[in-house]
Formats: structure tokens, sequence, C-alpha cells
């Protein structure tokens, strides 16, 4: 028995030393650099690349002035802050050291621990001097006095502080290290999708504790009720199919051929952040993925039983007619651009529908150089019958298989 009386001893010293290095977690001080022209510029493509204003605009609203809700399911809703250099309401008190530690350790201003809803795991691998570059940039901007509304997360992860722990647990605090043993053109493109572009963030799934399974890096995941394809080089459900030439025209104007279009957060990705990069970037992210070790999709990509009722199959038609050919055509092929065209779109190969029900019940938009191209919400404006019928429909005509969806399956989408 004596001996045994270490054991809760043990655990309560290993608990102690767990939350001292939790929460004292920090970066070296050093003084504010001020910001020239050549910062501000590197910091603004690096914004860019990062496609901070997605996050950081509500739809509509001024760019960077925060308030755009995430809902997180059983955890709660976030907004997102405004990081414009207003010095009530955003980050224009902030030192150079305050905004390092929120992006390498996701630690605010004033010792605030972030939600790992803002990717700080994965801008930790952002050098010091690309962290202080977007600092330049965003402090460049006007200032906009705006105060997001309060977050509303449920108890226990209402208390931030337990946010520690999880950063001391999946926060790696070191800085992206290149890889001499392969070309300028590869650690380039890791650096953009790893520490950047933030990929993973999207297109791995999460663990218990919401942390990215490395392994299972790349292979897809459900994000924000949309599939965030897999793609790692996988034959069946990754990118092992498409052309690098494929690949580059996807991410830099959301749209391939054989492929189809860019939806949901890919083509708000696109639309924000990737169209704008060189394409030496972008075919260095190819080059990146390329050399992916192939996870088959964690998002299961099995058809679906046949489609047997023919009543419903012809209610879809009736549907499809009535609301969809006049952009699409009967046959698929696009009235007026190749973004209206449903034939060999991902969309479509998906046997569960998961980003085809996302795009039919709440629209889609997406910015190009040749304009803004948008699928208008049928959520609204077509019941739970409609909907099933014509996505199952849309499915087996054009793309090859059934979702063999139920109106039960869409109100439980919705």
């Amino acid at each position: 028995m004596k001996r045994w009386i270490w054991v809760p001893i043990l655990i309560v010293l290993a608990g102690v030393v767990v939350t001292w290095r939790a929460f004292t977690m920090s970066v070296p001080h050093r003084p504010d650099v001020a910001a020239t022209p050549e910062t501000v510029a590197r910091g603004a493509y690096l914004v860019r690349a990062a496609d901070c204003v997605s996050c950081h605009t509500v739809p509509g609203g001024t760019p960077f002035a925060g308030g755009r809700a995430f809902d997180l399911g059983r955890f709660g809703t976030l907004y997102s802050p405004n990081i414009t250099p207003d010095r009530q309401t955003g980050i224009g008190s902030w030192s150079d050291d305050d905004f390092r530690a929120a992006l390498q350790l996701g630690i605010g201003k004033g010792g605030v621990h972030l939600y790992p809803a803002f990717p700080y795991a994965s801008f930790t691998l952002l050098s010091d001097a690309d962290v202080l570059a977007i600092k330049a940039y965003l402090f460049s901007l006007a200032p906009v006095h705006s105060t997001p509304p309060a977050d509303a997360m449920r108890f226990p992860f209402s208390e931030r502080f337990l946010m520690a722990y999880w950063s001391w647990l999946f926060d790696s605090n070191r800085r992206f290290a290149p890889d001499r043993t392969q070309s300028d053109a590869w650690n380039h493109g890791k650096y953009l999708v790893e520490a950047l572009g933030h990929c993973g963030e999207c297109h791995t799934s999460r663990n218990l504790l919401q942390a990215v399974e490395r392994s299972k890096a790349y292979g897809g995941a459900l994000t924000q009720q949309w599939k965030a394809y897999d793609i790692t080089p996988d034959q069946a459900g990754g990118i092992g199919g498409w052309t690098d030439d494929d690949l580059v025209s996807y991410l830099s104007t959301g749209f391939a051929k054989d492929h189809g279009p860019a939806s949901g957060p890919m083509a708000e990705a696109v639309s924000n952040s990737l169209r704008y990069l060189p394409l030496e970037d972008i075919r260095a992210i190819v080059t990146y993925l390329r050399s992916l070790e192939p996870i088959p999709s964690v998002v299961p990509v099995e058809d679906a039983a046949p489609s047997t009722d023919v009543a419903n199959l012809e209610y879809g038609h009736q549907v499809y007619v009535r609301e969809c050919a006049n952009c699409h055509r009967a046959d698929g092929t696009g009235t007026q651009s190749q973004y209206e065209a449903l034939h060999g779109a991902e969309t479509l190969a998906d046997a569960q529908a998961i980003n085809l029900t996302q795009a039919v019940l709440y629209g889609s938009t997406l910015d190009t150089a040749q304009g803004h191209f948008f699928m208008p919400r049928f959520g609204t404006g077509l019941t739970d019958t409609d909907l099933a019928a014509v996505i199952d429909y849309a499915s087996r005509q054009l793309g090859g298989h059934s979702a063999n969806l139920t109106p039960q399956d869409i109100a439980a989408r919705r």
C-alpha cells in the first residue's frame, strides 16, 4: 500500500508539469521592427496566399473587419475577430510579439488563448519575417471600428484556458525548415500548402480533440458540411487521375475540364486567394501534392444502391427541366460557360452527393478573371421531396450513379 501511494502523487506532479509547460509557452521578446514598403508588399502577397480575407470578412462586409460566424456544431459558434489596425476593436495596439504569439502559439494580446479554428497550428510554420510582413500589411490598411458579436461556445469549450493544453499537445511551435534533398519548387510548394495555405486544416480529418489526424493527412474530410476532397495522389479518391494541367487549371481558375468547377469553401479559396497567385506558385503546390503518400479517401465514396423508383426519377426529371435546364441544359453541357457544365464534375462523381446537395441547398459563388459565376440557392424554394428527386436524377443521368437520397436525408443536411 505504501508503494501505491506514489501513483496519485506522480499523476499530480505530471499534471503540474504539463500545466506549467502549457501556460508558459511564449515567443522570445524582441523590439518592434519598423515596416518598409518592401515588407508591406511581401505581407500583401502572404495575406492573399493565406486567404485571411475569407475568414475575417462577413459576406458583403468590409474586408478584415471580422464578424463572420463559424457554426462548430456541438461546440458552439465562433465569430472571427477584426484584424484591421483599429486600436479599440482591432489589432492596432498589438506589438510584434503579440502578433507572433497569436500566429505561432495561438495566444492573443493579453494572454488570451485562441481557438484552433484559427489555424495557428499551421501558421506556426511561418518564419518570423513572414509573420511580421503580414502584420505590416494589415497595419497599412485603413482602421475599421467594428466589434464582432461575442462568441457563443458551449461549456466547457467556452473556457479558453483549456486551449493552452490543446496547443501544448498539437502546436509544434516550429518554423518551416527546407528539405535540402528536395527541389526548390517542392520546398516552396510545401510552405504554401502546409503553412500559408493551411490546406490540411480542411482536407484532413480530425480526432476527438479536433486536431488534424497526421496519419490521414490530406485524405479528405467534411468541412462546414462540404466535402473537402482527398488531395493525395490516390488513384481512386484522390488526384491520381488528374494531370498536372488539370490541377493547375482547377487551382488557378476554379475549373478543370472533365472535373468541373470548384464549389463551396474551395470556390471561396480560389476566388479570394489561389487565382491571384503566380503560376509558379500553383505549379509548386502541384509538385508538393504529387509527392504526398496516397491516402484512400477518408470520406466514403462507394456507390449507393441503384435507384429503382421510376416515378421518383421521372419527378426528378420534371424538377430538373423546370429549375436547372435553363443554365445546365438537358444534357448537362451548360448554356453559356464551362462553369455551368455538369459532365465530369466532382460534385456529381460523389455517390453521396454531399457537395451537390450543399450547392443546391445553399448555392455557391466563384470569382474568376472571366467574371462572377454563381449557383443560386434552391433550399428555400424547393421542398425536401423536390430536392431529393432532382439530386437523384442529376446524379444518375449525368453522374452515372444514383445518390438515392430521401427527403429525410435532405432534411438532415439542412
